[in-house]
């Protein structure tokens, strides 16, 4: 990507808080493990609170169908122990500890919520496996239900995004997309369905409010027309350097971003 003349936009979008692209959004918390702060824990959560920055979290089902804050489906990266998230409960993975972390644990959704105390707004990316299981998404909408701070959804998976349009209409929704999947990224993912996440055919079913999309597909076809054409903006990840920032805000609304600060 070259530095390049910012292409004409629309300043109003369509149904998207202006909050929601307001600050620069921490991916996975304002983390660095050189000082004790591990991704989606609550200490990346209130460095980011400190700073100003709006946090983007993961959430993930546990057991007993509690909203966990952690990425991955298995627990070796982050916390050094086997085995899967999805089969333990709640009580279990808060008394895990996360690898370099100062003796922080996995936080639940509730509590990330209390940590943030509505200082900032929270972005909240709800995982799928592309299973049309809803669980997940009943339990990240509950737990935000009474919530009086500024909260977001977005998912890969446009069914997730169809179930928040009908059961979270007041919380503003995005697709999380790239323009192509390749190698790990496409694993259980049909012809049909990548055709379906690259080319936003689910748009009538999903209609977001925003859109999250990979740093390096930003001049592609989706992300382009649906900011300058449709009026709806984009966030862009994974940024991890002032360069790619300057580069992103050229097709881009805002960042999500880890290694620096914006």
């Amino acid at each position: 990507m070259k530095l390049r003349k910012m292409p004409q936009t629309r300043q109003t979008f369509l149904n998207c808080p202006d909050w929601v692209m307001a600050r620069p959004i921490a991916h996975r918390g304002l983390h660095d493990i050189n000082d004790g702060r591990v991704e989606n824990s609550l200490a990346a959560a209130r460095a980011a609170v400190e700073s100003r920055y709006a946090i983007e979290c993961d959430v993930i089902l546990s057991r007993d169908g509690e909203a966990m804050i952690f990425h991955d489906d298995d627990l070796p990266r982050l916390t050094g122990m086997q085995g899967l998230v999805k089969d333990h409960t709640a009580q279990q993975l808060q008394q895990i500890a996360l690898l370099g972390g100062n003796g922080e644990t996995i936080p639940t959704l509730a509590q990330l919520l209390e940590t943030i105390g509505g200082k900032v707004p929270l972005i909240c990316e709800i995982k799928s496996n592309f299973d049309r299981q809803a669980a997940l998404t009943h339990r990240s909408i509950a737990v935000v239900k009474g919530y009086s701070g500024p909260v977001a959804f977005k998912s890969f998976d446009p069914m997730v995004v169809e179930w928040l349009r009908e059961l979270a209409p007041d919380h503003p929704r995005g697709i999380v997309g790239q323009s192509s999947y390749r190698g790990a990224d496409r694993i259980g993912l049909t012809a049909d369905q990548i055709a379906e996440l690259v080319k936003l055919t689910h748009w009538s079913r999903t209609e977001p409010d925003f859109m999250s999309w990979r740093y390096k597909d930003l001049g592609q076809p989706a992300p382009y027309v649906s900011r300058t054409d449709v009026g709806v903006p984009v966030m862009s990840w994974t940024i991890t350097n002032r360069r790619q920032q300057l580069l992103a805000l050229q097709d881009a609304n805002q960042i999500v971003f880890e290694g620096f600060l914006p």
